[in-house]
C-alpha cells in the first residue's frame, strides 16, 4: 500500500481538500486499494472539526466527498509511516523538515513541486483571504500530476 499525507496549517482548508480531491483521482483509476491518502495540520487549533465550509462547498460542487473527514495534528510518527507527505508551503514544509531532524523519512515535498511549469510554489491559505476557487484549481491539477508520479514511481 502506498500512503500519501497532505499537511497544511489547521486541517481544515487545503490539506482536507486535497486529500479528498486525490482520493476521487484514485478512485477513478482504480486504485484505491493501492493508493491511502490522508491529511493533517502542523497546528492542532482545529483538531476533531470537519473541512471548512468553503472547501465543503467547492468540493460538493464537484461531486467529491468529504465525509467522516475531521481535522488532526500531524505526529512524528506519520513521518515514518506515510511514503509521500506533501505540504501545501514552505512554511508547512518547513515544520515537517524541522519534526524529521535526523531520522529518515519519507518523500517531504510541496504540491506545486509537481507542477513543473506553475510559477507558484506554495498554495495559498483560503482560511485568511477566502479565495477557494482559487485554491481548488490548484489542488486539481497539483493531485492530477502527484498521482503520476506516484504511478510512475511506483509502477502502477
Amino acid at each position: 500500500m502506498i500512503r500519501v499525507l497532505f499537511v497544511c496549517l489547521g486541517n481544515i482548508c487545503r490539506s482536507p481538500m486535497a486529500e479528498a480531491v486525490l482520493r476521487s483521482k484514485v478512485a477513478k483509476a482504480g486504485l484505491d486499494d493501492q493508493i491511502e491518502i490522508d491529511s493533517a495540520g502542523t497546528g492542532d487549533w482545529h483538531v476533531g472539526e470537519p473541512p471548512h465550509e468553503g472547501t465543503a462547498e467547492i468540493l460538493s460542487k464537484q461531486n467529491i466527498s468529504t465525509e467522516g473527514m475531521k481535522a488532526r495534528q500531524v505526529k512524528e510518527a506519520d513521518l515514518l509511516h506515510y511514503h509521500y507527505v506533501v505540504a501545501m508551503d514552505a512554511g508547512n514544509l518547513g515544520e515537517l523538515h524541522e519534526m524529521a531532524g535526523v531520522k529518515p523519512t519519507t518523500s517531504l515535498s510541496r504540491l506545486m513541486d509537481y507542477v513543473s511549469e506553475s510559477e507558484i510554489e506554495d498554495v495559498p491559505d483560503p482560511y485568511f483571504d477566502g479565495n477557494f476557487k482559487e485554491v481548488y484549481e490548484m489542488v486539481e491539477v497539483g493531485c492530477e500530476r502527484l498521482l503520476e508520479h506516484i504511478r510512475n514511481e511506483e509502477g502502477i
